[in-house]
């Protein structure tokens, strides 16, 4: 992975804070565990209420854990007035979702001053042993203020 350097200094604040902002993390029980520019790992404790029929955790929870890795990674890069949204995301299940404890690692592929690109993986640990459980390739959007018409150039005359 390549080494970026990011724009706002104060990135470990401002994504932790982003991060405890949404109260969807705290329901599902899913914390920060690593942060570096450009990556992020969280992690959450199995939790039966977070199952479907077969006992397996819900994919929709293993989604939203990878979507928010994606979403943390991507913020470490982006400017420090920005906020953060996801517009795309594909996710590819792989095993089912068995664990004791589930990880979602993310990275920055590619950022960009609106769009950044991001690959997350999802691991299970059950019994001793840690299965890849499910992939994900997500694009993110650096929500930037707006100039108000008040403040904006005037537009030059044809």
């Amino acid at each position: 992975m390549a080494a970026y350097e990011p724009k706002n200094p104060g990135y470990r604040a401002a994504a932790i804070a982003m991060f405890d902002g949404q109260p969807a993390m705290h329901t599902l029980g899913i914390v920060i565990v690593r942060l570096a520019p450009g990556e992020a790992e969280l992690a959450m404790l199995h939790s039966p209420a977070l199952t479907q029929q077969n006992g397996f955790v819900h994919a929709g929870i293993i989604t939203a854990g990878l979507d928010n890795a994606c979403g943390v990674a991507a913020f470490t890069l982006m400017p420090r007035e920005a906020d953060i949204l996801t517009v795309e995301f594909k996710t590819t299940l792989l095993a089912p979702a068995r664990g004791e404890r589930f990880v979602f690692k993310a990275e920055v592929v590619k950022p960009g001053r609106t769009l950044t690109f991001c690959e997350a993986r999802a691991f299970a640990e059950h019994e001793g042993k840690v299965t890849l459980i499910a992939t994900m390739t997500g694009t993110l959007m650096a929500m930037l203020p707006r100039v108000a018409a008040s403040q904006a150039p005037a537009p030059i005359p044809a």
